[in-house]
Formats: C-alpha cells, structure tokens, sequence
C-alpha cells in the first residue's frame, strides 16, 4: 500500500499513513475443511502520526482465496467480511459544544450503519430533526413542517438534501408513509444520511462558534487600542 493522506477518527487531524512508518498489514490464510474453501483473513493496524494522540485503527477483512492458473498461485477475489474494531465506528470527532443528546444519536447512526441500515437512517432522521429544533428554535408537530419551516433560511440544496434525509428516515420508521410500502435502505444511503448530518454540524454549528470567536478577538481588540489610546492621551491640566 502507498502513503495516503488521512484523517484521524480519534483527534481529528489531518496526517499521512505511510507502510514504513505507521501502518501494518497482516494475513492469515486457512481452509481446514470449511464450505467456503480456502480463506484470507487481512487485518491493517494505522497509528495516528499526531503526538499528542497516537491512537490506533484496527480493521480486519475476510476474502475469499481462488487459484490463478496464469499466476500459479491464490489471490484474493470477493470481499465477505469487514469489521471495523477499533474504533468501533467512523463518527468524526465533533466539539464538545454540540449538544450531547444529538452527538448521541450521530454516534449510534455510525455505529450500526453497516449491521442495520434502516435503524441506522432512522437515528439519522431523528438527529435531524434534534438539529432543526436546536440550531433553528424550531418546534412542530412532525419533522415535515419543521424542515418546511427552514426553508427560506438556508440554501436550496441544503434543504433538498435535509429532506431527502427525512424521506429516507421516515422509510425505515415507518413514520408517514403506508407502512405496507418497505424500501430497503442500504448501508451507501445510510451512509450519504450520516455525511449529510456532519456536514450540518460543520457548517451550523462550527461555523457559527468559529464566527462568535473571530468577532470576540475583533471587540477584544479594538477595546484594547482603546485603552492604550486613552493610556496615551495626556492627562488633563487643572484650572
């Protein structure tokens, strides 16, 4: 494998994984009998290059193993299995000033995207709308009349997106649709729900704090240049 960028599922940054340095891989074959034939089990081990982390990735894979006649040798064709063991899902690291209850819902919808994608769509749903009443100060009786209610406040295609998600959601709740109409949700649409609620929380709620931060270094500066203005100024002579 050659280096990649890459960024860490524990601290947040950014870093480059690179075989001689900070990544592992390692593969046990076996047979032993087994009716799927001979098998490969592949594990990668990647260590945070940050020093103030160093945490480690630990994911393992199964292939199945086939014989190349052209190659005279087996090689690894069909991925069968995949687990993600350390951590135990992809949720990116979010600020502490996200409220729990929502960074709740997110983690969980990340955890059980790929074992049960239904459930998963439906935390997502829910986030959502935890979102919408927070961020928004929004409150109404269904999700449909909240997402309505941002319309004119955010762009087009963030709110076509915010309710593709609630559609989607709603499918495996069986919330406002003929519970007789199932639609599968696969792990890739879970997946696409959960980019949807990070990059709300980037664009909402990050935004909005880095903002509140830059305006606070603007006020505290030109509080300061006033002061030592007045610090400056000669004193006042009396009568």
């Amino acid at each position: 494998m050659a280096k990649f960028n890459w960024r860490c599922p524990f601290c947040g940054h950014h870093g480059v994984i690179d075989d001689d340095y900070n990544q592992s891989v390692f593969t046990y074959d076996f047979d032993m009998n087994n009716k799927y034939g001979k098998q490969r089990i592949a594990g990668v081990v990647a260590v945070c290059p940050n020093d103030e982390c160093r945490e480690y990735v630990l994911v393992l894979s199964v292939y199945d193993r086939v014989w190349d006649e052209a190659r005279k040798e087996y090689v690894s064709e069909e991925l069968n299995h995949k687990w993600q063991l350390i951590p135990e899902s992809r949720a990116k690291v979010f600020p502490s000033y996200i409220p729990e209850v929502l960074l709740d819902d997110y983690h969980e919808a990340c955890l059980i995207c790929d074992k049960s994608p239904k459930a998963s769509a439906t935390l997502s749903r829910r986030c959502l709308q935890g979102i919408i009443r927070d961020f928004w100060g929004i409150k109404k009786s269904r999700l449909v009349e909240e997402i309505e209610a941002i319309k004119d406040k955010v762009d087009h295609d963030t709110w076509e997106a915010i309710d593709a998600v609630r559609k989607v959601g709603n499918i495996g709740a069986h919330m406002e649709v003929d519970i007789n109409v199932i639609v599968d949700v696969d792990p890739d649409e879970a997946d696409l729900l959960i980019n949807l609620l990070e990059q709300l929380f980037a664009e909402w709620y990050v935004a909005r704090y880095e903002r509140a931060e830059r305006m606070a270094k603007v006020k505290a500066l030109a509080v300061a240049k006033d002061n030592a203005k007045k610090a400056g100024e000669p004193k006042k002579q009396g009568p």
